[in-house]
């Protein structure tokens, strides 16, 4: 029978802190069908963070009567300072070398981090987890915050659970705040909140941390049974942790991202099965958790701190700089191959030279020690001055990222440089309401559309373009906005009609942000209506969905009069370096081109309806001379 006291190392926790890492990365690296639900990884780390830092305290209680909090928060400071320090001034460093919007509120970023509020500072900042344009360079340090926090409150909240006279009362309370911490969250969720906030949250995802906390104070009174070491009981929570782990690993083959029913059920049924697994491997005497503990996964699990730290910020500046058409979630394999290795090689390095060292001797004397070494030979001088210039460089290199972080990415720029061109014309001339065209009017004589007949409703690209716009088609009417889809067209164009402001021709640009089906777009031409010329923008993007909307513009369109396609990616694709750094949001002289290609659209279907309109007509005459004809 085991000591019912913690022991200082869990069989089957590293195997598990294996397990998440290599969820999480093969998400992040990798083509999102490969594990579209391998974020759940960090729910992983949540319940094992909360599992052992809980142990920890009881094992310190049963043994000394007390907790010395100064001690544990150096534990901790020495655990997870070092590697973050380099990880964020390396990547600083490597972003400013880069340039472009990987330097994007990396001041924000860097606060963050230096202060364990990340998830905060994300969320205020408008940042999305699920979001893949422009991402954070440090955007996983948010799970890093939470856990922090967790260190930084639950050491003084353990000693009011001890207070609790038995095990089970401190079992349900820990069990009631992680059920709470749940119901918040899908409350959030539920109500329309933003995913973010529920995800990154402190308050909306500890229930994981809190099953954690829960287990510990279970599994002493649970290892204190009579049964506890029988082959039996060995074997049933064997059985359990491997249908356990292969549960987790079923969960995140399920397309779980950025879906609301997935918030909190996914999640918490990850920590659930976490759970699970935890206790089968630290039962006493298990094989289960020897199993986990095998080489290759303890390699890992020693080392999961910094991978966790290293692969994001290197993915994104990897894709910055060598697939710049790309986003992280569309990158190449052959970027996530080189990102995998190289962060297998800086943690590695990380955790025998930096993590270790000052985890054994403390922050001071691995100062001195280093110290020391410029007393020895040349060699060691040698070393250490080499270091000390690298770390030197790299400082340099993230002080400079952090002055010229900028405060919103090219793409934001663009945006907002459209919305104030549009303002502007506004201002100078400001579009009257006109009378509904009738449906026998005849199109103009010339084929050359003055701004004055067109209607334009667009997403964020057509917004980015409306200086183009306005200067190539003065006076044409622009309602554009961020975040459009096709499904919203109908509707825009209804309540322009209604308001007799709807013109002869309508330019509808809403392809960018989702698939387009044929139904919407036959709602979108009935709106319009057979009197009015539609002209549909197709859309360019690094999307996989934007293919088949191109395909769909161009089949409708060739379906139907009256409608004409805008070749937009035919025009910018030989363009590229005029988007902006997520590709798909056009500068000033992207806008002109894009004004361009709806100016020529717009012309020819003019023209196509004028040259139909005269064949009518002639073969009216033609009919009406028949029946004039003696």
């Amino acid at each position: 029978m085991t000591s019912t006291a913690p022991t200082a190392r869990f069989a089957g926790l590293d195997g598990m802190r294996a397990i998440a890492v290599t969820l999480v990365v093969v998400y992040h690296l990798f083509p999102p069908h490969v594990l579209p639900g391998g974020f759940l990884g960090v729910d992983v780390f949540f319940v094992i963070s909360g599992f052992l830092i809980t142990s920890l305290l009881l094992r310190e209680h049963t043994a000394t009567g007390r907790v010395a909090l100064r001690r544990f928060w150096q534990r901790r400071a020495r655990r997870l300072l070092p590697a973050l320090a380099v990880v964020v001034a390396v990547c600083s460093a490597l972003a400013w070398l880069i340039g472009g919007d990987v330097l994007v509120d990396l001041d924000a970023q860097v606060l963050g981090a230096a202060t364990f509020s990340y998830n905060w500072v994300s969320i205020a900042g408008g940042g999305g987890y699920f979001a893949a344009a422009t991402p954070e360079l440090f955007r996983n340090f948010w799970s890093l915050a939470v856990e922090e926090q967790f260190y930084l409150v639950w050491p003084l909240v353990f000693p009011l659970f001890l207070l609790l006279p038995r095990a089970w009362a401190r079992i349900a309370a820990a069990f009631a705040l992680a059920a709470g911490s749940a119901a918040w969250m899908d409350v959030v969720v539920s109500s329309g909140g933003d995913l973010t906030r529920a995800y990154f949250g402190t308050d909306t995802h500890a229930f994981g941390l809190l099953l954690g906390v829960s287990l510990a104070f279970l599994l002493a009174p649970l290892s204190r049974a009579r049964w506890a070491d029988s082959s039996a009981a060995r074997r049933l929570t064997g059985a359990a942790g491997v249908l356990a782990v292969a549960g987790l690993v079923a969960l995140t083959a399920l397309p779980l991202g950025g879906e609301a029913t997935a918030f909190p059920g996914a999640l918490l049924a990850a920590s659930l099965l976490s759970a699970v697994a935890i206790v089968a491997g630290v039962w006493p005497g298990s094989r289960f958790g020897r199993a986990l503990d095998v080489r290759p996964l303890r390699w890992v699990g020693d080392r999961s701190y910094g991978i966790y730290l290293w692969h994001w910020p290197l993915l994104v500046l990897a894709v910055a700089a060598f697939a710049p058409g790309a986003t992280v979630a569309t990158a190449p394999v052959w970027i996530g191959v080189g990102v995998l290795a190289a962060t297998a090689a800086a943690s590695a390095l990380s955790f025998r030279l930096l993590e270790m060292p000052v985890r054994r001797l403390g922050f001071r004397t691995s100062a001195r020690a280093l110290a020391a070494r410029l007393r020895g030979g040349p060699r060691a001088r040698l070393r250490v001055l080499g270091v000390a210039m690298a770390g030197a460089l790299v400082l340099a290199g993230a002080g400079a990222a952090l002055a010229a972080a900028p405060d919103e990415s090219s793409a934001e720029a663009a945006v907002r440089a459209g919305r104030d061109a549009l303002a502007q014309a506004m201002r100078d001339a400001p579009p009257a309401p006109i009378a509904p065209t009738p449906a026998d009017a005849a199109p103009t004589a010339s084929a050359d559309v003055t701004g004055d007949q067109i209607t334009a409703i667009g997403d964020s690209v057509m917004l980015a373009s409306a200086g183009g716009l306005v200067e190539r088609l003065p006076g044409v009417d622009v309602d554009a906005e961020v975040s459009r889809s096709m499904w919203a067209g109908p509707r825009i164009v209804d309540d322009l009609a209604a308001t007799g402001s709807l013109r002869t021709y309508v330019v509808v640009a809403l392809g960018t942000n989702g698939p387009v089906d044929h139904e919407s777009l036959e709602h979108l031409a009935d709106s319009v209506g057979p009197e009015r010329g539609l002209v549909l923008v197709n859309a360019y993007a690094p999307r996989d969905w934007i293919p088949g909307v191109n395909a769909e513009l161009a089949a409708f369109a060739e379906d139907h009069r009256n409608v004409a396609v805008a070749d937009w990616s035919g025009a910018i694709a030989p363009h590229e370096d005029l988007l902006a750094g997520d590709r798909i949001h056009p500068g000033a002289s992207g806008g002109r081109i894009f004004a361009d290609t709806v100016a020529a659209a717009v012309d020819e279907l003019a023209e196509e309806r004028r040259t139909a309109a005269a064949d009518r007509a002639e073969r009216l005459d033609q009919i009406f001379s028949a029946d004039l004809t003696p």
